[in-house]
């Protein structure tokens, strides 16, 4: 049979991941994060959405009214909070809303942006209820621009996973990352309910058409169109791993809370404190030497 399901449906799936229920305490962190940057909305996302867990970071995306004031982005920082007796820890990343929904869309030269936000986010904060249609437009474009990307790399034929994962593996190799290969698996696997039935909607709102045959999958596309499509990626793939540096070598000025956030890491994963000073927040770059001698000699 021939599937074109509406937009309406892929909106709504969205909106309704979106409105996932979060821990009281993940709302109420990223309402103090929001309102004292001044941001427009905040998007929760990562491991710790899917588990419920307040253990470990906290991701949050802030999305900033007016324009993008910032070449290379997003700004990173790192932020705790007492809550209930437990310390909160956040790995905040802030752009402007309007550069979030371009790039979700397709029309930036990054590909972060809709390879993550294909993933599950939930709308935690919005400074007003009028932003909500806007946010919501913008992860549902991530959404679509992956799908349109996965039906170009993935089979003639094949299931919804196979073209996941055809996606993913092409994002991963064009950017700097340490994950180990097969990592597309576990994105798929740990989040099945949130990509089950997805890609038939995504497809639809770009207006893909497809077959299908029980779980089997077939695209549309014309030659030219896919030609198109993957000559479109060409151009993010080869950016990849050149943006990704780029934006290394930025964190390594303007990560905010540098030195909390590596102090933390440190301790979490060797068991050594590192005391922070004044003069180690200030200069993480300059307190890095001493503090790997300080993990060499411990570990001796």
């Amino acid at each position: 049979m021939t599937g074109q399901l509406s937009h309406t449906g892929l909106a709504g799936r969205i909106n309704a991941g979106l409105a996932a229920p979060v821990d009281p305490a993940v709302a109420e962190f990223a309402a103090r994060l929001a309102r004292d940057a001044g941001a427009a909305a905040a998007l929760f996302y990562g491991s710790n959405l899917r588990t419920g867990s307040l253990d470990g970071v906290l991701d949050f995306y802030l999305l900033m009214p007016g324009p993008q004031q910032e070449k290379i982005w997003p700004r990173v920082s790192y932020h705790e909070w007492e809550y209930a007796g437990q310390t909160l820890r956040a790995k905040v990343a802030a752009m402007a809303l309007s550069t979030f929904a371009e790039a979700a869309g397709g029309a930036r030269r990054d590909t972060t942006i809709w390879a993550r936000f294909v993933q599950p986010s939930a709308l935690v904060w919005l400074a007003d209820e009028s932003l909500r249609a806007g946010v919501a437009d913008a992860v549902a474009a991530a959404a679509s621009t992956a799908a349109r990307l996965a039906a170009a790399l993935g089979p003639d034929s094949g299931t919804a996973e196979e073209y996941w994962q055809a996606l993913f593996r092409a994002t991963y190799k064009a950017e700097l990352r340490v994950e180990k290969p097969g990592r597309e698996d576990s994105i798929l696997s740990v989040n099945r309910d949130h990509f089950g039935g997805l890609l038939p909607l995504a497809l639809s709102a770009q207006g893909i058409p497809f077959g299908r045959d029980g779980a089997v999958i077939t695209p549309h596309l014309e030659p030219a169109q896919r030609k198109k499509i993957l000559r479109w990626w060409a151009s993010r793939r080869r950016l990849g791993k050149p943006l990704n540096l780029l934006r290394l070598v930025k964190a390594t000025a303007t990560f905010e809370g540098a030195a909390r956030y590596g102090a933390w890491k440190l301790e979490r994963h060797t068991g050594v404190v590192v005391e922070m000073t004044p003069w180690r927040e200030k200069h993480p770059l300059l307190a890095a030497p001493g503090v790997l001698f300080k993990l060499w000699r411990q570990r001796r």
